[in-house]
């Protein structure tokens, strides 16, 4: 059985009543900023910083990128050792003028452990010698390191050839294995420092040569 149609404004409606002895609410008032209200953005819109944007003067900035003078820095590089202008990139080690100093002065120093050891002690003071002739005259720094070498190679090698000498007796071979051990362990130790730019001194060494 079908339930006959409403009255026109007897609760025929289909929206919601509010209960009854209640007050119905109040509209809702637009959002500050939501479009009713003066819209978003502000009216207006937002102002643009000082200057504008971009920046004056536009970017990158005036003169361009890299800076002026390019890179590298102007003057160039020196591969020999003055490096950058400015700079100590590349520079020897102190006391050496070339990076050829550098090199006789290593073969006066390992140049004489080898012919200590090599020549079974007898010839540590050859290499010396040639690094003094070859190099010595042109360079104060090589002639230091080759005559410090020098010195001390030429006592040693005597002390080991007098010892082959006497390789007779027992002590006399002791001598002379010494003297070779003592020249190549010193001949190492001098061109090690050597490399670092540092003249090293010999121990238990003579002076033949200034």
């Amino acid at each position: 059985m079908t339930e006959p149609p409403r009255p026109t404004g007897a609760g025929g409606s289909d929206e919601p009543t509010a209960p009854f002895g209640s007050s119905p609410e109040p509209p809702t008032a637009p959002l500050s900023g939501a479009p009713g209200a003066g819209g978003y953005p502000p009216p207006g819109g937002e102002p643009p910083p000082p200057g504008g944007y971009p920046p004056p003067g536009g970017y990158p900035p005036p003169g361009g990128y890299p800076p002026p003078g390019g890179y590298p820095p102007p003057g160039g590089y020196d591969p020999k050792g003055a490096g950058y202008p400015g700079g100590a990139y590349g520079a020897p080690p102190p006391g050496y003028p070339s990076g050829e100093d550098k090199t006789w002065a290593l073969v006066a120093h390992f140049g004489g452990a080898a012919g200590m050891f090599i020549g079974g002690g007898v010839f540590g003071w050859v290499a010396p010698l040639i690094a003094m002739l070859a190099r010595g005259n042109q360079s104060p720094a090589v002639r230091a390191h080759a005559v410090a070498a020098l010195n001390f190679q030429l006592l040693w090698s005597i002390i080991a050839l007098v010892g082959w000498i006497l390789t007779c007796l027992v002590f006399g071979f002791l001598i002379g294995a010494a003297a070779t051990i003592i020249g190549i362990i010193f001949g190492v130790i001098a061109g090690l420092k050597a490399n670092e730019g540092q003249l090293y001194r010999y121990p238990m060494s003579a002076t033949f040569i200034k």
